[in-house]
Parts: structure tokens; sequence; C-alpha cells
């Protein structure tokens, strides 16, 4: 994610930005671009393409992933939604299954269940756990928390299936100065449906469930890798086109909808079908006004989603993911899925989900066709989030910078291979603008007693925490550094890593002394 605060800043550095004449440039990463035949974009003026190869590559090849150990089989949702969306209104039937993640027997479940965050917008119309009516048995336990009593304790390696009913009046968030900008929910120009389907948690022996209340900044939700069947119907007279029905022309039609999602869907009867092998998340996105364009990375198709005023800047968007993803994916492990969505949002944030990711439609207000601005680096941020997020898990409320530092980061690396001549830019307005200081390890939740909470929040974990990474780079040498990325990728899997995790690893990976980088970061 990158925090709202940012865009207002953003302007200010891209107007200064403009007029600057840069003299020097930071080394590069050796690592080549992609061919031009596997990053294929239609060309558009003032859209990043690929550059020829850089220095030798010391990483020449995608690492391979050790194999997972053997587990029990993740956690599975399915979900039959159906959505007005002229009335802004969800219907939905939901099943869950899932294994006891204890090794004890359990007396109770806990659903996150974020649309209820909202006054008037979420109502449990029926509910049962292990076949057995639980309505009315059920308590709030946080606005966002719905504690379950079991009917019999729940064995380990038994597996349980509850089943929801519910509806959702969706809201219509207004821009707000001192609350952090909402996804979720409709506006004039698109519905976005992110978190809006209740979960469990993860749970941890010791801890119990892995559940945080709202901040007001940051993310607080954790969760496990899970496999979603979602079913997709849209009551509304306009007909709807999803990836696998575009308009060759990529822009919209009257009488159209469309949809952008998390996987690809399969059509049939004007009914859309998603699957979703072990994602973090499933998001959606429906508006009767987006153009679509596409890319392709290998095997993976990229799908870009811009508002008609900002079709270039949509590309440009879609061309920056492309570059971003192929470099990550050779540089920590393959990109999992066969698509990826880059949605324009009607919100002033960069926001992640599996498989789809949110770029403010301010960064595409801005866009003058340089690598030297906000919509190129939160592009290669959000990309990033596929794998700091998505592929490698972290408990975002109490330690963000386990993601956010590393995404920050990336947006270096990527800015290393395809524009070298901005990094100064990157670092000057980007980073060292915000005079970046204080603990880069602390939770969303430290920051609220700083007289300005947003900007200590962000000039910590964001932006010391990408300095926190060059100095580690600058010690081990990018070869020990990289190679220590990808050990760390590959250890954590799938799996909800933590900063321990990321530490210990860390200091095996290195025959220097890191104590006063340590120290110097982390409190």
């Amino acid at each position: 994610m990158v925090i709202s605060s940012l865009l207002r800043a953003f302007a200010i550095g891209f107007l200064l930005s403009s007029r600057l004449l840069w003299v020097a440039c930071s080394a590069p990463l050796n690592a080549p671009s992609p061919a031009v035949n596997d990053v294929l974009l239609s060309p558009t003026p003032g859209m990043l393409t690929p550059k020829p190869s850089l220095t030798a590559p010391i990483l020449a090849a995608t690492p391979t992933l050790t194999p997972e150990p053997v587990e029990a089989d993740p956690p599975r949702y399915v979900l039959e939604a159906e959505l007005d969306y002229r009335r802004h209104f969800l219907r939905v039937q939901q099943t869950i299954t899932q294994i006891n993640p204890s090794a004890q027997p359990l007396s109770e479940l806990l659903l996150m269940v974020e649309p209820n965050r909202y006054l008037g917008t979420f109502t449990l119309k029926s509910l049962s756990v292990a076949g057995q009516d639980s309505k009315g048995k059920e308590e709030w336990v946080e606005i966002n928390q719905l504690r379950l009593p079991l009917p019999q304790p729940w064995q380990p390696m038994e597996k349980l299936e509850v089943r929801l009913e519910y509806e959702l009046n969706l809201p219509s968030p207004q821009p707000n100065p001192a609350t952090r900008p909402v996804p979720f929910g409709w506006t004039a120009l698109q519905t976005n449906l992110v978190d809006w389907y209740p979960f469990i948690p993860p749970y941890r022996e010791g801890k119990g469930w892995l559940a945080h209340p709202p901040g007001f900044f940051g993310e607080h939700l954790v969760s496990e890798s899970a496999d979603y069947a979602v079913t997709i119907r849209i009551r509304d007279s306009l007909t709807v086109r999803t990836t696998a029905s575009p308009n060759p022309t990529g822009e919209p039609m009257a009488g159209q909808l469309t949809l952008a999602a998390s996987a690809p869907a399969e059509e049939r009867d004007g009914t859309f079908y998603f699957s979703l092998s072990k994602g973090r998340s499933f998001a959606w996105s429906v508006s009767h006004l987006y153009t679509v364009s596409t890319a392709q990375v290998g095997g993976v198709t990229l799908y870009g989603y811009a508002f008609p005023a900002h079709r270039a800047a949509g590309e440009a968007a879609l061309a920056t993911t492309a570059q971003a993803v192929e470099l990550f994916a050779r540089l920590f492990g393959a990109y999992p899925h066969p698509t990826l969505s880059v949605v324009e949002a009607d919100f002033l944030d960069g926001m992640e989900y599996d498989g789809l990711l949110f770029l403010s439609k301010g960064f595409y207000n801005l866009y003058q066709g340089s690598p030297t601005e906000y919509l190129v680096a939160i592009a290669a941020h959000e990309a990033a989030h596929q794998w700091w997020y998505a592929l490698v898990g972290n408990d975002q409320a109490l330690e963000p910078w386990l993601d956010e530092a590393l995404c920050t980061y990336m947006e270096k690396l990527y800015y290393e291979n395809f524009a070298p001549e901005a990094l100064p830019w990157w670092w000057t307005y980007r980073i060292d603008f915000y005079q970046p200081s204080g603990w880069i390890n602390g939770s969303i939740y430290d920051y609220t007693a700083f007289p300005n909470a947003y900007e200590a929040y962000r000039n910590a974990v964001y932006l010391n925490g990408a300095k926190f990474l060059e100095d580690v780079r600058q010690s081990l040498g990018d070869e020990a550094f990289f190679a220590f990325l990808r050990r760390y990728a590959e250890a954590n899997h799938k799996r909800i890593a933590t900063g321990e995790d990321f530490l210990e690893l860390l200091k095996d990976s290195s025959s220097q002394d890191l104590n006063p980088i340590l120290q110097k970061y982390l409190r």
C-alpha cells in the first residue's frame, strides 16, 4: 500500500523535478532488461519501453523454489455473489472449509468481517457451523471480528465447514483528509469489492487468532493463503465483459460494464466463474468506464483498466508493472498466477491484493510521460507486493516493515534496471525530501501519538525502511544481498514470515558485523 498523505507531496515533487538537471546516478543492479517480445504492449508516446540489457547479470535466471513441505489442504472459500450495480447492493452465499490450524481442540472460531466496519453495510441472513444452525449465537468482539461458538470441539486435523448468507449495502466513502482512503465501496466511476467476505484469520499456538482492530492508517488484516472458487452475476441492463470477452479496441462500449478481478474468468450464460489457487485475497472491481489494455510477460497476462481520459497513462502503468513483474520474478521466484490486473482507483492510494492492484487516479492525472513520476514508482511498488505480501505474507499490523520497506526498496531496483537516469529523482523526491527517521519496526498502532502520525509512520516504515535495506545491501554486496532475499522468499513461500525470520536469515547470510546497521534502524 502507499499511504494517502504521499499524494499531496507527490505533486510538489513532480513540479520541482521537471526543472532539475541530474548529473549523477547510482550504479545499476546487474540484471538484464526483458527482451521486447517478453513485454508486449502497443506503442504509446511517452510510455516506458524495455531498454537494451545492462551489464552482465549476477542473477541470470529465475531462482528455483525449494519444494513446499507436505501440509494440510489450504482453506477453501466458495463464494456466489450477485451484484446490483446501479443499487450498489450485493447478495452472497459463502462456504468456508478449513482444517483445524491448531494441535489442540478449539471450542470457538473467529471470522474477520471487514464490511461490518461501515454502518448499515453488512447484514447476516443465515449462519451454520458444522451443519448446525448457529444464527443468533454469534458475538461481535470487535467491529470487524465475529466469534462463533462451535457445537462441539474442533479436533486437530478435522475439517470444519461454515456456511453464511449475507447482504452488503455498499458504502460510498467520501474523501476525508483526517482518515485514510477507503478502497471498499462505490463511487460514480467504479465499484470495488475488496475485503468483502468473512474469512478465518491465521491461528498461532500460544497466541490464538492473528486478528487486529483497524488502525488509522496501514493495513491490519493477516490472512493465510487459500483456494477460492468465486461465481459472480451482475444484475443490470448493461452487458458485462471480463478479460475473457474484451472489446478488441479496449474502449468501453455504450451499455457495457467491465469486470476486473484477481483471476481470469470463465463465462457461461452471463455468469462469471473464477478460480484462484493459494491466494491471500480475492478482489474485483466493476465500472462502466474502463478502457482495457494488455501485456504479456512469459506465461502471465497483465490487464490494465483505466478511465477514458487516462488511456495513455493506463498503458504506461501497465508497461511499468510488466517490467517490474519480469524483474521480480527473475530475482525472487515466479509470479504464481496466470493473470494480474492493474486497476485505476477512484481513491487517493495505491493498494495491493493478490492478483490485482490499484493505482490512484491522482497518479494518472499527474503523468506526463517520464519515469520521474509517481505513477511509475508506485506501479513498481504495488507490483512488488505480489511477492512481499502475496507470496511472502506477514503481520501487516504489527510488522508492516516486512512488506512496505521491501516494496519501497523494490522501486529502486526497478529504476536501476529500467530508468537509471531517474535514480537521483527517486532518492531526492521519494525518500530524502521527507527526511525519514524513526525505528522501522513499529506497528501501525505505535505512531498515533505523534503530532503528524501519517508522516511519522510513512517516514519510518516505508522510507527509513528503504534506507535500511540500502545500508544492508552496501554492507553485504549485491551478490550476497540478492541471494539473501531469494532465500527469504523461498523459505517463506506462501507462509506468514516474521521479523525474527527475516533477521535470523539476514545474519546467517552475512560475513559482516551487521549490528551497527541493525541498532541504527531497529529498536
